[in-house]
């Protein structure tokens, strides 16, 4: 059984994980560090998922890092070129060396008397137990379950003779060419699979059970290529990308504050690119408002474009039952289909599964309230990375990465060790993810919760969190910075804390 010590042990290497390794190489780099990485690859999910068409949903000059500008000609870029981004950055900030491949951390203790994590993880190559201990635990593990996606019931699956995939799981052998193929859900992988498949499959029918909203957006940036001609690289990067974040943050208030009007913009739209007489209240609007949901990117409209051409229609029904050569619809109508694919969601799984304790206490993650949406009330020197909903994932990883480098240094600064969120006054809680899609809402109660006021809430709002994250104080009313022994304040009961000296890090 080996054991050894880093001040920092990262959880994950991907997008989240090297950007925060990246970080403290950048802003603290006395500090030695580790990251534990369940697959033998770095790239998380742009590394795990395969399907045809993988891409992401935001440009990639707000998911890219900040302090490593993205160059490629595509704004919306496909799975392999993210992949390669992430690894290219991991090799230039020398993460690479850092990385354990193989290590699945199972669970992490807390203990007050000497300040540290004792880390247990199981190699998945050999079984064997590792053993690893840590001044501060950074969990980048996302909130997706990387073994398995979420399929809903489906009747009479047992009767069909095709082929039945999952996006999370698909298989090398798999030759759609020629094939009628149905892709049953609206969510993004939905909206990501069929034009892609539509390009070599004899059809493709997307099969939703209710619509969802599709928002067609150029796949490079006319701002991005212009200036490149004459800036560098490294100058016209946080223009674009500020250019980027301003947009989408209007986008996302004007549907909070006007979703009539949003509604009425993307029904509009999307009316533009399908064929004259299209039905489009019954396929492309939804009865939810904009930003209940994440709004779904088809690149330079390649959805509707595939819709117009014929290659791939879109119906809105129920599945009756499987047979076995396809798909009986609540309506009476048949569905062929030669491979059916379930595009149907993930599942959410907290912290990548691993589990807390502190001085001998388990931690209960739905009873636990996050501060600045990256720690938990009661867990000492521990973080986690979750991206925002309504924006590119990246934006938020970088604040984090940034704030916990703020963090180690207020801590090496003023001689103290520990830093514990505390509980926040009042009982109200709200969801820690502020979106209604299914995925979410079948996991709420298993996650931890937000307060009613800052900062135990957060409102999805990069702007905002730049001044809090980056400028704020670090010593306020919801945390406390202490001393080896002191012991740390129980999870749910607030703890009053001797004020610190104030310092921006």
């Amino acid at each position: 059984m080996a054991s050894d010590h880093v001040d920092v042990l990262i959880i994950g290497a991907g997008l989240s994980g090297i950007g925060a390794a990246c970080h403290l190489r950048r802003d603290c780099p006395d500090k030695t560090y580790a990251v534990l990485e369940a697959r033998d690859a770095v790239g998380g999910t742009w590394d795990l998922f395969r399907y045809p068409g993988i891409r992401s949903d935001s440009d990639m000059f707000t998911l890219g890092y900040s302090f490593k500008p993205w160059t490629a000609a595509k704004a919306i870029a496909d799975g392999p070129a993210i992949r390669e981004y992430v690894r290219e950055t991991a090799r230039e900030y020398d993460v690479q060396r850092h990385i354990r491949f193989r290590h699945r951390v199972l669970h992490a203790e807390w203990h007050s008397d000497s300040a540290r994590w004792t880390v247990h993880a199981q190699r998945t190559d050999t079984a064997e137990t590792v053993v690893l201990t840590c001044s501060f635990l950074f969990a980048c593990a996302g909130y997706y379950r990387y073994d398995e996606g979420y399929i809903p019931p489906l009747p009479g699956v047992d009767a069909y003779a095709g082929r039945l995939v999952h996006p999370q799981h698909w298989p090398d052998d798999l030759d759609h060419t020629g094939k009628r193929v149905v892709v049953i859900g609206s969510g993004a992988t939905a909206v990501t699979l069929v034009p892609a498949l539509a390009r070599r499959a004899a059809h493709v029918t997307m099969l939703q059970r209710s619509p969802t909203y599709v928002m067609a957006l150029p796949s490079r940036d006319r701002l991005a290529d212009a200036l490149r001609r004459r800036l560098p690289a490294k100058a016209a990067y946080p223009v674009v990308r500020w250019k980027n974040v301003l947009l989408s943050t209007v986008n996302f208030q004007l549907s909070r504050r006007a979703p009539g009007l949003v509604k009425r913009v993307l029904r509009r739209a999307a009316t533009s690119r399908l064929p004259v007489g299209y039905d489009v209240d019954r396929h492309f609007s939804p009865r939810y408002d904009p930003w209940d949901q994440r709004l779904c990117v088809a690149p330079d409209g390649d959805l509707f474009a595939a819709v117009r051409q014929g290659t791939a229609s879109v119906v809105t029904d129920t599945i009756d039952t499987f047979t076995a050569h396809g798909v009986r619809l609540t309506s009476g109508d048949e569905l062929p289909a030669d491979v059916v694919v379930t595009a149907t969601g993930l599942n959410l799984l907290a912290l990548g599964g691993l589990t807390l304790r502190v001085d001998g206490t388990d931690v209960d993650l739905a009873s636990t309230v996050a501060y600045k949406g990256m720690m938990l009330s009661g867990v000492p020197n521990f973080a986690l990375t979750l991206g925002y909903t309504n924006a590119s994932w990246t934006l938020k990883a970088d604040l984090v990465a940034g704030y916990v480098c703020r963090l180690l240094r207020h801590l090496d600064r003023t001689g103290q060790q520990v830093v514990t969120p505390l509980p926040p006054p009042g009982t109200e809680r709200v969801p820690l993810i502020d979106l209604r899609s299914g995925y979410v809402l079948r996991a709420a109660d298993a996650l931890p919760k937000q307060g009613a006021t800052a900062p135990w809430r957060l409102h999805q709002n990069y702007l905002s969190d730049v001044l809090l994250m980056r400028h704020g104080r670090l010593t306020d009313e919801g945390v406390r910075f202490s001393r080896v022994g002191e012991g740390a304040p129980p999870a749910g009961v607030p703890v009053g804390g001797a004020a610190q000296p104030d310092a921006s890090g």
